[in-house]
């Protein structure tokens, strides 16, 4: 108790305070605008914390990490763009709900398990840094490998009533997660001889593309968020907090696998978010479908990703192993406040340890009451004309995409990834299961490969092994029997032969990309792109025998519509879906050119004015006053927040005028 009166006697100077509202607004503003996310905020305060004291640098730093997962869930839930990876999962039923009317309600609902979720983490934390250390030096590499495969194994629920299309589409997004130099063998896999490929395809531009683009099409077409004009009101924000109230069980489950597994190295955000969905999916409850705008398909995800910071400051403190990227980065102020990880972090600087979980609680309170004060005017932002709405988010998606990497491959790897999520989405492929496979993919070939390396393939015999890939196992087995049952009832046809040219070739990239590993990769590099291939080919290839078959008996065309309808992500691929889907591809190349021909903020500018007033606002006034916000706005973000030189556009280099 002593510990604790001292560690808020500590935090309660104004300037720490004052430090840790700072951070949680940077959070705040982090996690709205997508394409930046936690990690590059991090690393740009730590070098503003080189001269506070250890209390107040680290009061800013985890105010700010704490509630980036709490904003993000902004543009998530009202656009089906992600703030950040760790918003893709709330995709999925909170932007169902905001375009049935019910954004306030999703709002309050995320904005409450967010804050249960950051508060349990920040418990958690204060009672697990004493014993944490000796049951994560237990957990070995297979064991690592063993949580990764049961998190991919949720891919046949998050798929619905086609597994077999949610594993192969798990496994498309695994070997796409392996473009790059291969960390083990030191070799370049699938990079083309591009400089730009060697690290990888980045995770934020791909999920951009993933499911930012394709939203952004179906907004196009229905020309506003929401579907009818009901007002967004207190009481709906206040029906999803109590909906989170009803839901505490959900709330506390969710909360507890976000600490567990955010404590444990490796297993990221997106993990996390995919797990506790897939958890939520095994007991849906009443309401929607999944994917269709169920309340506890918010839930879920938000309690655990917040969750997620407290449990991965637990190795993080306990042994200096950072259970994140973002605690990685953490390390580094460690190092610069003459910090050392480990016995002292509970002894001499035991008070400071209970700072940061007074710290991580606190934001976690003021970032989502801030947003819940803003939940109302947010939601109005369902009923703004889409001819406004989608150019300023191709603003934000394209400008945020090109700061990652300053290239215009990054415009090029987020609209080709945006087509082919349009793709999947048209064709029912589940854009959930590849993003879940992309984000494990990395960590599943180290642990199988580093579990191979060190005790053959013993290590498949270990008790804790045995018993997460058994349940892994039976849940694919499980999902895969009500499917073939729904099946045999009588169950929705699919789109017959668009869906057919699609899984063949699927099969046929499967197998390139089996025949090259086999053929041009050493046997480390090679290993699991070549078990991974082998099973998208074995998945792809019956998915589309069966649905060859099924095309020889489909129902009228009339019936065989209305089915599709039900049947989650799928719409049919008419010629208005073709004309938005181009729309947003033809805006977003319009924009790259012009940020290209002549920088970021003139591009902004001219972009946003032209294609407001292309897509139909005849007054030129508002379309002005809006590109000159949203400029200022940018700049603000992007140079002086974000403070990083640009690359001198071609019209500059060509006339010295930029």
């Amino acid at each position: 108790m002593d510990l604790i009166l001292t560690a808020i006697v500590e935090m309660a100077q104004p300037f720490r305070m004052l430090m840790l509202v700072t951070g949680v607004f940077a959070g705040l503003i982090v996690g709205v605008v997508p394409g930046i996310g936690g990690l590059f905020a991090m690393a740009l305060l730590i070098p503003m914390t080189y001269n506070m004291d250890a209390y107040a640098a680290f009061a800013l730093l985890l105010g700010m990490g704490s509630v980036n997962t709490t904003s993000d869930t902004i543009p998530a839930i009202l656009f089906g763009v992600p703030g950040s990876v760790g918003a893709a999962a709330t995709v999925l039923d909170g932007h169902a709900m905001a375009k049935k009317g019910e954004a306030a309600r999703a709002f309050g609902a995320s904005y409450s398990a967010s804050m249960i979720g950051g508060v349990f983490g920040a418990l958690v934390l204060a009672a697990a840094i004493p014993v944490m250390r000796p049951l994560v030096l237990y957990l070995k590499t297979p064991d690592f490998f063993a949580i990764c495969a049961f998190g991919l194994s949720i891919v046949a629920m998050l798929a619905g009533s086609q597994p077999l299309k949610g594993l192969a589409a798990a496994m498309f997004g695994m070997l796409a997660s392996f473009v790059g130099i291969d960390e083990i063998a030191g070799i370049d896999r699938w990079t083309f001889g591009e400089i730009y490929l060697w690290d990888g395809l980045p995770v934020a531009l791909v999920f951009l593309g993933l499911f930012g683009l394709p939203e952004l099409a179906s907004l196009l077409l229905r020309g506003s968020i929401q579907g009818n004009a009901e007002k967004p009101t207190y009481a709906g924000m206040w029906q999803g907090i109590m909906d989170t109230v009803r839901e505490w069980p959900l709330v506390l489950r969710c909360s507890t696998i976000g600490s567990l597994l955010g404590a444990v190295p490796g297993v990221g955000i997106a993990v996390l978010d995919w797990i506790a969905y897939g958890y939520a999916a095994r007991r849906p409850g009443a309401g929607p479908k999944f994917g269709e705008g169920n309340v506890r398909g918010v839930i879920a995800p938000e309690s655990a990703n917040n969750a997620k910071e407290g449990g991965s400051l637990i190795p993080t403190i306990a042994f200096g192993v950072p259970g994140s990227a973002s605690m990685s980065i953490l390390l580094g102020a460690f190092v610069v406040h003459g910090l050392v990880p480990g016995p002292d972090m509970l002894g001499k600087n035991a008070a400071l340890t209970m700072s940061m979980v007074f710290s991580i609680a606190v934001a976690n309170i003021v970032g989502a009451v801030t947003c819940l004060v803003l939940t109302r005017p947010l939601a109005r932002i369902a009923q703004v004309s889409a001819a406004i709405l989608v150019p300023l988010v191709v603003t934000f998606i394209v400008v945020g995409a090109y700061q990652t990497n300053m290239s215009a491959f990054d415009f090029a790897l987020v609209i080709g990834v945006g087509a082919v999520g349009m793709a999947m989405k048209e064709l029912n492929w589940p854009r959930s299961a590849f993003s879940l496979g992309f984000v494990l993919g990395p960590s599943l070939e180290n642990y199988f490969f580093l579990a191979y390396q060190i005790s053959g393939w013993s290590w498949l015999a270990q008790p804790l092994v045995l018993l997460l890939l058994g349940l892994a196992v039976v849940g694919v087995i499980r999902q895969t029997l009500a499917w073939i049952r729904a099946r045999n009832a009588g169950g929705p046809l699919p789109p017959a032969l668009p869906d057919i040219v699609a899984g063949a070739a699927m099969t046929l990239l499967a197998l390139a990309a089996l025949v090259t590993a086999a053929t041009g990769f050493p046997f480390e590099a090679a290993i699991f792109p070549i078990i991974t291939a082998g099973l998208l080919a074995v998945f792809s290839s019956v998915t589309t025998v069966q649905t060859a078959l099924r095309w020889r008996r489909r129902a009228p065309s009339g019936s065989e519509s209305q089915a599709s309808q039900a049947h989650g992500e799928w719409t049919p691929a008419t010629e208005p879906t073709m004309k938005g889907n181009l729309s947003v591809i033809g805006l977003c190349l319009a924009l790259a050119v012009l940020i290209l021909l002549v920088g970021h903020l003139a591009a902004t500018f001219v972009f946003v004015a032209g294609s407001i007033m292309l897509l139909g606002v005849k007054s030129w006034r508002k379309p002005i006053v809006i590109a000159a916000v949203t400029t200022v706005f940018v700049y603000s973000v992007f140079d002086m927040l974000a403070s990083q030189p640009w690359p001198t556009p071609w019209l500059g280099r060509v006339t010295g005028i930029f």
